[in-house]
């Protein structure tokens, strides 16, 4: 239930009840403008740098929510799915999905279906991302993106630079 008081002779605030904040949902006309974005961008801009494929698990590792151990731990079938390694709210984490994939959209990536397998000794078995193995959060995370062309990724050109 949405707490209402007056803040002057004119406005009216509503804040919502204690623990139901929400962010607004990322869209492809917002994404740019969630909290979350200059941190995917620069992630990704890292990543680019030293190679021509964009993977959620390295954007979450560049961002300091995935520890480069705790992957591997998981990759060797040591962690039951990743999210449980995860430094990050799921709420939070699906925000991030959604904007790298609108990021990636505009820089013109290609997005690329990726089966995660598990490493080392013994059957190769499938990964899995989230605990309930939701079909689409599991595609989400196993999509990469890859830069199109056989030269090096393009720098992005920034408005400010072309005027």
């Amino acid at each position: 239930m949405a707490k209402t008081w007056l803040m002057s002779d004119r406005a009216i605030m509503t804040r919502p009840a204690r623990g139901k904040t929400r962010q607004p949902a990322v869209g492809k006309v917002t994404y740019r403008k969630d909290p979350l974005y200059p941190r995917v961008a620069r992630a990704v801009a890292t990543i680019l740098e030293r190679g021509k494929v964009v993977a959620p698990v390295d954007v979450l590792v560049a961002m300091g929510l995935l520890k480069a151990e705790h992957l591997e731990d998981w990759r060797l079938g040591r962690v039951p799915y990743l999210e449980r390694v995860i430094h990050c709210n799921l709420p939070r984490l699906s925000r991030l999905l959604r904007i790298l994939r609108f990021h990636a959209h505009e820089l013109k990536l290609v997005p690329s279906g990726t089966v995660y397998m598990r490493w080392g000794k013994g059957p190769m078995q499938r990964l899995r991302f989230t605990k309930s193995g939701d079909p689409n959060l599991e595609e989400a995370y196993g999509r990469h993106f890859v830069c199109p062309g056989k030269g090096p990724f393009p720098r992005p050109t920034t408005k400010e630079a072309s005027e």
